[in-house]
């Protein structure tokens, strides 16, 4: 993550890292859990940060071979807010682009990064070509990406090809980015969910006309 994001920081991208394992986000699929039982919840502040992001990078250890808890949590709480819509009357998330890094020490980063991306992309974001990349150790017990040797280097940060994809999915996002920001986002025709609600079906003829 510090690697993408000191990449993104060199091209004048300012960046928010935020740790959502240290925030009490209450599980659910709606915008504030306060409102629905729980007492506590930071995901609402922690939401705005990501409603003025243009990029989301999420990362994630691999637990289990899959993602982990947190990061699943993070996810539905995005999902609550799919519902809303932006300035163009599309989805809230439309125009902003996607993507993700993973860490373990057992198999499954594609996996991991498929079940992501997916989600990223069905609520919205744009996800680029290649716009994952991640690590793995040894199977089984072992150094985690970061951790120390005994010779003093870090697990990891020696792989070239996780440096590369590193660099390939951060420079991807940031062009696509660049793209819908000059293109002033998706364009807004035909996926407008009030303009479809209002019977304008964007040249879909109705299953009684197919």
């Amino acid at each position: 993550m510090q690697a993408s994001q000191a990449l993104m920081e060199a091209q004048g991208v300012k960046v928010t890292s935020i740790r959502a394992v240290d925030h009490l986000l209450a599980p659910g699929v709606q915008p504030d859990m306060t409102e629905n039982g729980f007492d506590n919840d930071e995901w609402p502040d922690l939401y705005a940060s990501v409603k003025a992001a243009d990029i989301l990078i999420l990362g994630t250890p691999i637990w289990l071979g899959e993602r982990s808890s947190i990061c699943s949590r993070v996810i539905e709480r995005l999902y609550a807010h799919s519902g809303d819509l932006n300035d163009y009357g599309q989805y809230i998330f439309y125009g902003k682009v996607g993507g993700c890094l993973v860490t373990g020490n057992e198999d499954g980063i594609k996996h991991v990064s498929m079940g992501i991306l997916y989600s990223l992309q069905h609520i919205g974001y744009t996800i680029p070509p290649q716009a994952d990349a991640g690590w793995i150790g040894e199977a089984g017990p072992g150094l985690s990406y970061g951790d120390s040797r005994e010779d003093g280097s870090r697990a990891g940060f020696d792989n070239d090809f996780t440096q590369q994809k590193t660099a390939f999915m951060t420079w991807n996002i940031l062009h696509v980015a660049r793209m819908l920001r000059d293109a002033g986002g998706i364009p807004a025709h035909g996926n407008q969910p009030r303009a479809w609600k209002d019977g304008h079906r964007f040249g879909y003829p109705g299953p009684d006309k197919r």
